[in-house]
């Protein structure tokens, strides 16, 4: 999907010239307008929740102390059970200062001593589709609070709400409230690539506790790619030992487990792609019989876009017509299945570049006899779908598998029941021809939802980037730039366009990390707080009781949660200066521009 990072001259920036004293008056000038008058944007709540719960009564706002025996009594349970004991230390040891104090009075009742947690299906699994429903009540008079849940999932949703509403040194924490809350969408995730740079296993923990505070509940691991091959596979231990960056850079079973079990924890499913047929040069190392274009430079200086053999650096795709293929990735396929207890298996199928299969002389006979390239896609899906169906999982494909102009299958291939497409180009329209085709959708636009946009073009020896004083730098050189801001994800609806049954199809989003110019360095301020805004339109919507957006009021409450996150020990990055915080309203706009 990132890999258009790379583009050729195909879609290079539109190199007009502008006045830079002009450009620069025009920006003073409208600096000027835009903010002469401020617009007050109040919260609704002294003390809110990110994301805001779907209902939220709070009447009469009080704070009632919390006492210190304060304790959380829950069904036992493999999972809640330890996150219990995690959100007791959490809500007795934070002491979360607010930037803005609430002007909340204490009540005169007996601290608070309490939480009860009552579960009405312990047995639950945390799958595709689980209930994350829950309700809360505090009191204001000291009676215990009250978190009913259907699932342990929806459980540890209540528990995170009741650790946002607790601050303050002795603690204390909102009272007189009731929350009922259930997510819009049952599918909301972050998508992060290890294969083009490697993450230690703590930084994958650390994202999932990240995505658990902001009630995420899909972690989209995109473990593998033409760049390497990390995952230690047992029936094929070549893979990793061959295409990983090194013996330190890999992941072991042991791993693994380690990461999903994290992710139950925290009510994070852990959703593996093992992408095939195109992205997978790190095969080559292995087995270069099976990779057809292993190693060629990817963009050629007499070919034409067109005749590329990758979408960027890092070439080879899997040779559908050779029987070895099938041997090692169904070997694949079974032990990541093995690894990943989840009911969904992403198979990956984007972005086939043609020229890459076209240069290998098997595939060239098979041309000649009048076959096509979508006819050899057909036969690889044709051969692993139904052996990743077989072992109970539901695929999850990328778009291009039936929307992409030159190489995809028929949807006859594609049983909806048992196929979902995650969609990332062309935005709402792509999304339409999905769910108007009968299948499920995870969108992922990259106009909207891709965080790796905006930071230029990683390949070096670029001329894009030497241009004349003066000239429009356009999109800065990058296919998807510029930078998704946090106000642009919050703004985006995913069901634009669609009717209300075609709505229905639409499962949810993931926001996605590409890593040719990420790693563990700066994930945490690439991913937050802009995946919270996802997190939150996912959640409860972007718009208020009256149907307006309500992002002149998220921003002060992002604010506040960026800086509890921050807190909390993940490096979310600021999204105004600290005086704005301290202004509320004072750094609105107010004109349209």
């Amino acid at each position: 999907m990132d890999n258009h990072n790379c583009n050729g001259q195909h879609n290079l920036p539109n190199m007009g010239y502008n006045n830079p004293s002009f450009t620069h008056s025009l920006i003073f000038s409208i600096l000027i307008f835009t903010f002469t008058f401020p617009q007050i944007s109040a919260t609704p709540y002294p003390i809110d929740v990110w994301p805001k719960p779907t209902t939220f009564q709070w009447s009469h706002p009080q704070a009632i102390t919390l006492s210190p025996k304060f304790t959380i009594s829950s069904p036992n349970h493999r999972y809640l059970t330890p996150a219990v004991q995690r959100y007791l230390r959490q809500i007795t040891t934070e002491h979360h200062l607010p930037l803005v104090t609430p002007p909340l009075n204490l009540t005169t009742s007996p601290p608070l001593t309490t939480l009860s947690i009552t579960v009405s299906d312990v047995a639950a699994p945390l799958n595709h589709g689980a209930n994350e429903s829950y309700t809360l009540t505090i009191p204001s008079t000291g009676a215990a609070a009250v978190i009913t849940a259907a699932t342990a999932w929806g459980a540890m949703r209540g528990l995170e709400t009741f650790s946002q509403l607790v601050y303050w040194k002795p603690s204390r924490v909102a009272c007189g409230l009731y929350i009922s809350d259930a997510p819009l969408f049952m599918h909301r995730g972050i998508m992060l690539d290890t294969s083009r740079n490697y993450y230690e296993v703590d930084d994958l923990l650390r994202l999932i506790r990240a995505m658990g505070m902001n009630k995420l509940n899909d972690f989209h691991w995109h473990i593998t790619d033409s760049h390497s091959f990390p995952l230690v596979v047992a029936s094929e231990p070549e893979l990793a030992a061959k295409g990983a960056y090194g013996e330190e850079m890999m992941y072991t079973a042991a791993d693994v487990k380690s990461v999903v079990e994290y992710g139950l924890e925290h009510g994070v499913r852990v959703v593996p792609e093992i992408d095939m047929p195109a992205h997978t040069g790190s095969w080559a190392e292995a087995y270069p019989e099976i990779i057809t274009c292993a190693n060629e430079f990817w963009f050629p200086a007499d070919v034409t876009w067109e005749d590329r053999f990758a979408a960027e650096p890092g070439t080879g795709q899997l040779n559908p017509l050779n029987p070895k293929t099938y041997q090692v990735v169904k070997n694949v396929i079974h032990d990541v299945v093995s690894m990943f207890p989840d009911n969904l298996y992403h198979a990956g199928a984007d972005e086939i570049t043609p020229n890459c299969w076209k240069i290998d002389p098997s595939i060239q006979t098979f041309l000649s006899n009048n076959g096509t390239l979508s006819q050899i896609l057909e036969t690889f899906i044709n051969s692993t779908l139904p052996y990743i169906l077989s072992l109970n999982r539901t695929v999850v494909y990328w778009e291009d598998i039936l929307l992409d102009a030159q190489v995809s299958v028929s949807s006859s291939f594609l049983p909806p029941e048992n196929v979902i497409l995650q969609s990332w180009n062309n935005g709402p329209n792509n999304i339409k021809r999905i769910v108007s085709s009968g299948y499920r959708a995870i969108v992922s636009s990259s106009d909207f939802y891709y965080l790796d946009c905006g930071h230029g073009n990683f390949v070096g020896n670029n001329s894009v980037y030497d241009q004349p004083p003066g000239t429009d730098q356009g999109n800065g050189g990058s296919w998807c730039g510029p930078f998704k801001t946090w106000q642009l994800i919050y703004n985006y609806d995913i069901t634009y366009g669609l009717s209300e049954a075609e709505s229905e199809m639409v499962l949810g989003g993931e926001v996605a990390l590409w890593s040719e110019q990420a790693d563990s360095t700066v994930m945490d301020s690439r991913i937050w707080p802009r995946a919270s805004a996802m997190a939150e339109t996912l959640w409860s919507g972007n718009r208020d009781e009256t149907g307006k957006k309500r992002y002149a009021e998220a921003t002060d409450r992002l604010n506040e949660w960026r800086y509890r996150m921050v807190s909390r020990g993940i490096g979310a990055e600021p999204i105004q200066p600290l005086w704005c915080i301290r202004n509320p309203g004072m750094c609105n706009t107010v004109q349209l521009l």
